[in-house]
């Protein structure tokens, strides 16, 4: 889902670099220092977990390859603002230093998979804990939301990507989608599996956190 370098046009890179960049510094001025500075372990051992995770691929459909996004996982146990903060810190690293998404598309690829797929997964999460009451069917809930952001920011790099003329969306969307949607399995099996197991041996971790 990584978007590279050429794929986007001047002013989808542009503008979407921009709004990413808002919306992080103004995330970084809302957190309390001391707050992060308590919290640095869980965060470092959060952000190294995503990171080499998402080294991972598994083959999809067609010969493509997917590999675990994370957002939920890590939003889940930070809060939705912190782990979009980390989940940023991570595709940059990944940008900067292992060429994982081009650098002018980096604004993009942090608001497709460190914002709609990670904060929104968050909500999403939420969302379906209304749904789906108890703890016992707490899976399910982990599950519906890691496929459906799967979904949401791959539907977001299709709109780019016609945005920029790179593809028409009437083909873009469909292809995504159908490869994220085997993607998403993954995702949602690997999430729930983490998430459901540090529940079982640390429950206090999981208290839902604004920040």
């Amino acid at each position: 889902m990584h978007i590279p370098d050429g794929f986007l046009d001047t002013k989808t890179w542009l503008g979407m670099t921009l709004v990413s960049g808002g919306i992080l510094a103004a995330v970084l001025r809302r957190i309390k220092h001391a707050d992060i500075v308590r919290r640095i372990p869980i965060i470092g051992m959060t952000a190294a977990l995503v990171f080499a995770a998402q080294m991972l691929n598994f083959p999809v459909a067609g010969g493509t390859s997917g590999h675990f996004m994370g957002g939920v996982f890590c939003c889940i146990l930070l809060g939705p603002w912190t782990g979009f903060v980390t989940m940023s810190l991570v595709l940059t690293v990944q940008c900067l230093i292992f060429q994982d998404g081009g650098l002018t598309a980096l604004g993009a690829n942090i608001f497709n998979m460190g914002l709609i797929g990670s904060v929104g997964g968050f909500y999403l999460y939420g969302f379906f804990r209304l749904l789906i009451w108890g703890d016992r069917t707490r899976p399910a809930a982990y599950a519906l939301a890691s496929w459906t952001s799967i979904m949401l920011a791959a539907a977001c790099a299709a709109f780019e990507l016609s945005f920029s003329n790179t593809i028409e969306l009437s083909i873009g969307m469909p292809a995504m989608l159908s490869a994220h949607a085997i993607i998403g399995i993954g995702e949602a099996t690997i999430t729930t599996t983490a998430l459901m197991a540090i529940w079982r041996i640390k429950p206090e971790i999981m208290q839902i956190r604004k920040f």
